[in-house]
């Protein structure tokens, strides 16, 4: 496969991505976001560990969406998630989830 092939490629399942993102993104109270994955969830808790020397976030969320390229299925039961990095949780709101017609994908 030639680079602009595999582009064309990367592009295309970005684009079926996002799709699917905004295709679901209503189904969910909120938006957890680390340092390796982006996720929706509708549960989820944060909590602090600390250790001798140092401390960590352990992020448990369930009936989550899983922005992933490469993964078959990104609907996931359940998701527990240990990181010593920020964590980001965002409750959503309804009048977020609507987005603009000039940021239509779609061409409408």
């Amino acid at each position: 496969m030639d680079e602009d092939a595999f582009d064309d490629y990367d592009r295309e399942l970005e684009l079926a991505l996002f799709r699917e993102y905004r295709d679901v993104v209503m189904q969910f109270q909120y938006v957890v976001e680390t340092e390796r994955r982006f996720y929706l969830a509708n549960e989820v808790n944060v909590v602090r560990r600390d250790t001798e020397h140092d401390f960590y976030f352990e992020i448990s969320m369930s009936d989550v969406w899983v922005w992933d390229i490469y993964r078959a299925d990104r609907f996931v039961k359940a998701v527990r998630v240990l990181t010593f990095k920020d964590v980001n949780v965002e409750e959503l709101q309804r009048r977020e989830f609507e987005i603009p017609d000039e940021l239509s994908l779609d061409g409408q």
